[in-house]
């Protein structure tokens, strides 16, 4: 079946999926009962007194199955964007303007395997939707668990396989553009254990010049009881991905044409003759032990190791990047009782640490030429954590918690040492830093709680912000560190036909890392004084029409579902160039976002999920004298899906993206040099697949 639910929006959806078995929409469960892993102690949602967003498989599979965009944007206060193509950004309440491109300021895992790597970037374009089981997003600082940061974390998982389930799945997509995607599903379940490989291939031609995708991804899951009291798992995850880059326009290129690519001058080529481009092979391997001591007490501990080989070249460098990562979490949870209420207490750490031989060459057309430097760059990062959860008289509920955290980056620029053998090193050490959590909760029923908390966090630099492509280290770069208040309250009515939840919150934020282009295309950093970043996020979902199936928690009907957030990001005590600059709003911001749709399914097996999102104007330079405008972009998905003989499923689909072929930039370049801010986002696009399953 073909479901959705959306967490803070709180959306209860009954629609099948395209991906799953019927059996599994079995799982759909009132939301205020969906457990959240993300801190640690597997309390509904309903009493754990944070923002939180969730979405799963069969969100996911509401829109296009060539990207994550779309889905992950259903969350308010959540923006994940497509720069080229699989070339993402993801931020949490405000940090684009720390993240010219990939992922920067939110912890990512993968399974509970950490998924950021020791220099703090995230490749998230390893990731292929169809992997995707479910996503948790922690909005905020959350660093009483996850160690630095102050934008937030975001738990990926791969789905879990039903016990006494055994199938193959496999499908078929066409689309605008060139697209071509295939998949294939082979799992098995039992009481005791699981297996689920995955396989997903995908091509793009691109909307753009310069923008070809190919992308390989080959996930394994297995998980077993090996005794009363333990549990073990293993996953791994190889990705071969290979895209090109088009590079940023300026307006009057926009307008002219968004499908060029960035195009070369008299002095400097352009993207397409510097054949610009981006290519990994990596593989990750995480394995993971539970013990329980006892009904109370348990033990949960992982390892990883990463593997991977990169190759960038763009308009001036060619880089080529091998690394090797390695790292271990582990948490001890106990459940008491005391003074006759529930106490629930989790300490424990995380360390990584990771070594990348990184050369950079002059680009000769897509081939490399002359060597410009080499370094040999290793970071190790850490911390400790321990967390309580106090349940009080008059339902509510107190936690507190706080962590640890160490970081030290160590570049040897090995490639100068014969010259320069007295400061070929590069060393930095941010000092410990410790980031506690208050948050207080109250339960006035199982249909209304509210809460309210305050954390702070600390965020060091990454190695790319410290070491850019043009070669320089940045040894002055001082870490980002921010306190967050929040208010929120969640609820339901009307049997939870009806859901709500709202959200405000402001973070302070101090030595605010922000970017600017170079002429190169280069993106440098520098600190800000200070920022104030204040928002509101809310969400609601309801029954238009609602008829009950033979299947649990899966109705056939109607529903109606919304999420908008309203944030005032604003500079605060920064001057540029002489310039004051404070109250000037954030760069790379919108004050206003929206995204909607319903969801309608009916007994014969059709379904249609229609949608829009809205973006208000965004400031693209920190004087805030350039925006990229506003726009509204509808899409819808439908199709029809139906079982044979109790072990044949089908489901046949089509979808339209943009149908209105607004113009827009998506992911835009922020301070760009000659105003190059435009990424393009592809035009109105449709694409149309099958998938097939059998259950053994």
């Amino acid at each position: 079946m073909f479901a959705r639910y959306l967490i803070p929006v709180l959306l209860v959806a009954q629609l099948p999926s395209h991906a799953q078995a019927p059996a599994d929409t079995t799982r759909t469960v009132v939301l205020p009962d969906v457990p959240i892993t993300g801190y640690g102690q597997q309390l509904p949602l309903r009493r754990t007194a944070a923002a939180v967003g969730i979405i799963d498989a069969r969100v996911i599979q509401q829109f296009n199955p060539a990207a994550l965009t779309q889905a992950v944007n259903t969350l308010p206060g959540v923006r994940l964007e497509e720069r080229a193509t699989a070339s993402y950004r993801l931020s949490i309440r405000g940090s684009t303007l720390r993240s010219p491109f990939g992922v920067r300021n939110v912890k990512v895992y993968y399974n509970g395997i950490p998924f950021t790597e020791a220099g703090g970037s995230t490749p998230l374009n390893l990731l292929d939707p169809a992997i995707i089981g479910r996503l948790e997003v922690l909005k905020g600082p959350a660093g009483s668990v996850y160690g630095a940061g102050t934008g937030g974390v975001a738990l990926f998982g791969t789905p879990e396989v039903l016990p006494g389930s055994s199938r193959v799945v496999v499908g078929a997509t066409v689309g605008s553009y060139g697209l071509r995607r295939s998949t294939i599903t082979a799992e098995t379940g039992s009481a005791t254990s699981s297996i689920r490989a995955q396989y997903a291939h995908q091509e793009l031609d691109g909307y753009r010049q310069q923008s070809a995708l190919r992308r390989d991804v080959f996930a394994l899951d297995a998980r077993t009881v090996a005794g009363p009291k333990t549990t073990l798992a293993a996953h791994f995850l190889y990705t071969d991905i290979n895209y090109q880059l088009p590079g940023g326009l300026t307006q009057a290129q926009f307008d002219a044409d968004p499908r060029q690519a960035r195009p070369g001058t008299a002095t400097a080529p352009g993207t397409v003759a510097q054949q610009a481009f981006y290519a990994s092979r990596t593989g990750l391997l995480g394995l993971t032990h539970e013990y329980r001591f006892t009904d109370k007490l348990e033990l949960q501990t992982t390892l990883y190791g990463s593997g991977t080989v990169i190759r960038t070249p763009y308009l001036v460098d060619y880089e080529r990047n091998t690394g090797l990562g390695l790292g271990g979490r582990t948490a001890l949870s106990y459940r008491t009782t005391l003074a006759g209420r529930v106490l629930r207490l989790q300490g424990g750490g995380e360390f990584q640490g990771g070594f990348t031989d990184g050369r950079s060459y002059q680009n000769n057309g897509g081939t490399p030429g002359v060597l410009r430097y080499n370094d040999e760059i290793t970071t190790t990062t850490g911390f400790a954590f321990a967390q309580a959860d106090y349940e009080l008289p008059a339902d509510f509920q107190l936690t507190v918690a706080a962590s640890y955290n160490r970081l030290r980056h160590r570049i040897a620029r090995v490639s100068s040492a014969a010259t320069n053998p007295t400061g070929y090193e590069f060393s930095r050490d941010f000092r410990p830093e410790i980031s506690p959590r208050l948050a207080l909760l109250r339960e006035f029923s199982p249909n209304l709680s509210v809460y309210a908390s305050v954390s702070t966090g600390f965020s060091p630099p990454t190695i790319d912000e410290i070491r850019p492509s043009d070669g320089s280290l940045n040894g002055d770069l001082q870490a980002e560190r921010g306190t967050s208040y929040e208010v929120g309250a969640r609820g339901s009515f009307f049997a939870n036909r009806l859901t709500y939840e709202v959200t405000a919150f402001d973070l302070e934020l101090r030595q605010t890392i922000v970017s600017s282009t170079t002429d190169q295309g280069i993106v440098v950093f520098r600190n800000t004084g200070s920022t104030h970043q204040r928002g509101i996020e809310a969400a609601l979902s309801g029954w238009l029409w609602r008829q009950e199936t033979d299947m649990p928690g899966a109705p056939n009907g109607l529903r109606a579902w919304g999420s908008y957030a309203y944030n005032d990001f604003r500079f605060g005590g920064y001057s540029s160039g002489g310039a004051d600059l404070s109250g000037n709003r954030l760069t790379g911001t919108t004050p206003h976002t929206l995204s909607a749709g319903l969801d309608f399914s009916q007994r014969l097996g059709f379904y249609l999920n229609p949608n829009l999102s809205h973006q208000a104007r965004i400031v693209l330079n920190d004087a805030n004298t350039d925006e990229a405008p506003g726009y509204w972009v509808f899409g819808a998905r439908g199709g029809w899906r139906r079982s044979f003989t109790g072990h044949l499923e089908t489901n046949i689909y089509a979808g339209i993206d943009n149908a209105t072929d607004r113009r827009y930039s998506l992911g835009n370049d922020l301070n760009a040099f000659g105003k190059r801010y435009f990424q393009p986002a592809p035009g109105r696009a449709w694409y149309a697949g099958a998938q097939v399953g059998w259950r053994l």
